[in-house]
């Protein structure tokens, strides 16, 4: 029986499993990713592992969330960053010199790796045939250690593309119409193959936007096929020795299928406050604007902005709107730059800003009340943009500059018709990716060789190995669909504080309760009962580690995204699943307790538990999880246990100490 590609490349770095979907399975990493808001903690986590040096072919540290760096406590980050990038042997993209997966992307993504990134967003570079996942801080320092990357081995669905993309339609209403298709659940325990003949139509920039917002649909990740267009762009970026003919066998076996019809798509636009939340642009047309956004790791590069550069280029914006471009990386707009399209824009109206992730997660640019948004970015969380009531749509760089000029949503093609001299810009790769390399440090050029510690830098916290009893009061009842947004925000104000967990915590699920983290501290003990899909979005693994440092011992939920259940287990946090008629039944305020001995349940590899709820009712909880997450949840989460293990291979001394 043939092989998908996904299988080709889980095979080639299997450690550990069989590649049947739902078994788990242990992969060697290649690469691994980090940002700043997540780095500091992977970085402390590392620390604590007592390596002397990253054992991947590969590890790169970037600093692209809070770029502005409002205070100290932003640029103390950077500094320790850099200072461990240099001593324990990664590379350091400097602040502002761009988003991590659009950096990596153009420097160090190659087909047929296996990479993990600390970012739900990693899967961008598998539009170049890397197979790259998502994960928890904790897991990605096990990787950069040398372990190996244990997840579900999840099913492989094959998206067939067939024929081209007609003018105006781009690869962002390709995967929101995926988005339209399958729901931000619908890709849960999935890989997402791109195969078929419309494949060969897309360059790698437009690959790459729909492997990068593939996230929004819970995949595990995406990836495609490599060709002449893969070699095509790693020439261009001067990389084309590593190109790699990769490509699925013509029998291999797919757990479904799904065709798109490219020929067949229009401008797609999502409506506030869910990426899943698409209809066509003309049935929102005629909505006021007030602020444009082209920029984000999905639509932020060159062949992204150039589009919308061309279109603005000659014209003016509205007077009432405000139209931002936000490279995704210093090369790109350094290339922008040079062609002179960074003048046009300015000429214009339009106001060029630094590469960084910075609106995306509501740092910087925040909307006014009461106003829309439209934006190119992947996710349109209700308060994500920075202010709560907020009304952001998410689109691709033309519907977004078609707006800009017209002053309310509109289609291009409805625009290109009225104005009568407004062409499809379509997408155009620079002859040469040529930008400065000036702002990455290579592991041979570190500055430092120690780590550097600011005031603001905490310990990482861990937790008691678990014992019998959990029990404690439902500190909280949540809907369905919470993201990690909900249970740790990225604004400015609470950002800085990921590398200080006692103060950070302070903030645990505050857009939820203001109210929690004070009654949680308080509390002795408690769990969160949740809907569907608990913990989806970010893979921040600080939406686990926050309540943990506040005493919750349990989450029960209907269903929990990938990433975070992960993080749960890493953190020692107790994941069980409840059915519908359970979550309706338990309130805010009810005491809830585990019947079981817990610890001895986990170990004997117990799936279910009974949950008492106010000595009054008991209903069953499930309990899904592999030997090795039961080994994790035992010891009180994944670092403690990995250090043990790491002593006892090397006979009670640590790495550090051979």
């Amino acid at each position: 029986m043939g092989q998908t590609l996904t299988e080709k490349i889980l095979d080639d770095h299997l450690v550990e499993g069989d590649l049947e979907p739902g078994e788990e399975i242990g992969i060697e990493i290649d690469q691994v990713l980090t940002q700043d808001t997540t780095g500091t903690m992977v970085w402390l986590q590392f620390e604590a592992l007592e390596l002397d040096e990253v054992q991947t072919e590969l590890a790169a540290q970037y600093c692209d969330h809070q770029t502005y760096q409002f205070d100290f406590k932003n640029t103390d980050d950077h500094r320790f960053l850099r200072s461990a990038a240099g001593t324990y042997g990664a590379y350091f993209s400097r602040p502002g010199n761009g988003i991590c997966h659009n950096v990596h992307k153009e420097n160090f993504a190659a087909p047929g790796k296996t990479m993990l990134g600390s970012d739900s967003h990693t899967p961008t570079p598998g539009g170049l045939g890397e197979l790259a996942i998502g994960a928890g801080g904790l897991d990605v320092a096990v990787a950069m250690g040398g372990g190996p990357y244990f997840v579900e081995m999840p099913e492989v669905v094959n998206v067939r593309l067939e024929g081209e993309l007609p003018e105006w339609a781009t690869a962002k209403d390709l995967i929101l119409e995926m988005l339209r298709r399958l729901s931000v659940k619908g890709g849960v325990g999935k890989v997402f193959e791109y195969t078929g003949p419309g494949v060969e139509s897309l360059s790698v920039p437009e690959r790459t936007t729909i492997t990068n917002m593939g996230t929004e649909l819970g995949a595990t990740t995406s990836i495609f096929p490599t060709d002449e267009r893969t070699k095509d762009y790693l020439e261009r970026q001067g990389r084309g020795e590593e190109y790699v003919e990769l490509s699925p066998d013509e029998d291999a076996t797919y757990a479904d299928e799904i065709v798109v019809d490219l020929s067949e798509l229009e401008p797609l636009i999502s409506a506030p406050s869910m990426p899943d939340n698409v209809v066509p642009v003309r049935e929102v047309a005629g909505e006021d604007v007030e602020q444009v956004i082209v920029g984000s790791c999905t639509n932020g590069g060159y062949a992204d902005i150039l589009p919308a550069a061309k279109m603005v280029s000659g014209r003016e914006i509205q007077k009432d709107l405000e139209m931002i471009v936000a490279p995704g990386s210093k090369q790109a707009g350094e290339l922008l730059a040079r062609e002179g399209w960074t003048a046009e824009m300015m000429a214009a109206g339009v106001n060029v800003s630094e590469s960084t992730c910075g609106p995306c997660i509501g740092i910087g640019h925040v909307p006014a009340s009461d106003s829309v948004s439209l934006r190119t970015f992947n996710r349109n969380f209700e308060g994500r943009s920075g202010i709560e009531d907020d009304s952001v749509y998410l689109c691709s760089p033309q519907v977004a500059a078609a707006a800009a000029l017209k002053g309310e949503i509109v289609d291009p093609r409805d625009l290109a018709e009225e104005l009568g001299d407004l062409e499809s810009p379509g997408v155009e790769l620079p002859d040469r990716y040529d930008g400065s390399k000036a702002d990455i440090i290579e592991p041979d050029e570190a500055v430092d060789d120690d780590l550097i510690k600011g005031p603001n830098i905490g310990d990482v916290p861990l937790k008691d190995p678990l014992g019998a009893d959990i029990a404690g009061e439902t500190l909280l009842k949540m809907p369905d669909n919470i993201t990690t947004d909900h249970i740790i925000p990225a604004t400015s104000d609470i950002l800085k504080f990921r590398s200080n967990i006692d103060k950070l915590s302070e903030f645990t699920l505050s857009r939820v309760d203001d109210t929690f983290a004070e009654r949680a501290r308080e509390s002795d003990g408690g769990v969160l009962v949740a809907g569907e899909n608990y913990g989806q979005g970010s893979s921040r693994e600080h939406a686990a580690m926050c309540p943990m440092y506040l005493g919750i011992e349990a989450v029960l939920a209907q269903s929990f995204a990938r990433i975070h259940k992960a993080n749960l287990y890493n953190f020692g946090l107790l994941p069980l699943t409840i059915d519908e008629e359970t979550y309706e039944r338990i309130d805010q305020g009810d005491h809830v307790e585990v019947v079981d001995d817990v610890a001895e349940a986990v170990a004997s590899g117990a799936e279910e538990f009974t949950i008492r709820v106010n000595d009054d009712w008991e209903a069953t909880a499930e309990f899904d999880a592999s030997e090795r997450e039961r080994e994790i949840l035992a010891a009180g989460g994944k670092l403690t246990l990995t250090k043990q293990q790491y002593e006892e291979d090397s006979g009670g001394a640590t790495p550090a100490d051979d």
